[in-house]
């Protein structure tokens, strides 16, 4: 059955709608096989927590805008899943915070990362790190290390979407403020970044932009204050319970 064929108000047409995404953008290259296999890990998660923005994670999303606009210079990373799902929402976050986009990718070659950049300029990115790698993260062997110098390298707030977990400690080895979005509220990416969303990236990025145009004449106080009275650990354990009473209520 083709995407056309199934009705709007087929009770899992989100869901297919965005198999369909990945596997298109499969095919061109953006991303890689393997990320269908971290989509379908995450949607499970999602599955699980009925497909929405649950408070815990709105309340997650507003503490990350309010890092966002504190920050002096704020990253967006973007890989292959990302910018195949959320190519505009990337671009608009950036513009409304503002933050530099940067793609990043584990498995990494030069025509993914141009297929991205290009990707991201198709939805209205101006300047987009990445392509052209000159310095890395400490302590990370691996492809996911290279990053541009005027990117990720010099950010004090990153914003991670999707896991991953080894980068999300490099960064803070360096003192950076990481921001996650992960469905998985176990994960070591979830544990590891200060600030966790555990929501669909397709409805968490469009979620911090709103926060953001919110909170952007807000005293800066105000939004310290937000941030300094988040647990991100004590989120976690809140989600974890959120789940368990779901569950329990759904036999």
């Amino acid at each position: 059955m083709v995407m056309k064929e199934i009705p709007k108000s087929h009770p899992r047409y989100f869901s297919l709608e965005t198999r369909e995404q990945l596997a298109k953008a499969v095919k061109k290259g953006i991303t890689h096989e393997t990320g269908l296999i971290a989509h379908g890990r995450g949607e499970a998660f999602d599955y699980l927590i009925g497909e929405k923005t649950i408070p815990f994670a709105d309340d997650a999303e507003r503490v990350a805008a309010a890092l966002l606009i504190l920050a002096k210079n704020p990253v967006i990373s973007v890989n292959g899943n990302v910018a195949a799902l959320s190519p505009r929402a990337c671009v608009t976050l950036a513009e409304s915070v503002p933050a530099k986009l940067e793609v990043n990718l584990f498995h990494r070659t030069q025509k993914r990362v141009r297929l991205i950049v290009k990707e991201l300029k198709k939805n209205g990115a101006k300047q987009v790190y990445g392509e052209n790698v000159d310095t890395s993260i400490p302590g990370l062997l691996h492809d996911r290390g290279l990053c541009s110098n005027e990117g990720i390298y010099v950010a004090d707030v990153v914003l991670v979407p999707l896991e991953d977990g080894d980068r999300c400690q490099a960064f803070r080895n360096m003192g950076k403020k990481v921001i996650a979005i992960d469905l998985n509220p176990i994960s070591r990416t979830a544990r590891m970044a200060h600030i966790t969303i555990v929501d669909n990236v397709v409805r968490a990025l469009p979620a911090i932009e709103r926060w953001v145009k919110g909170l952007k004449h807000f005293d800066q106080a105000d939004l310290q204050n937000m941030i300094s009275s988040f647990d991100n650990i004590q989120m976690l354990r809140d989600v974890l319970g959120f789940l368990s009473k779901r569950l329990n209520s759904l036999l």
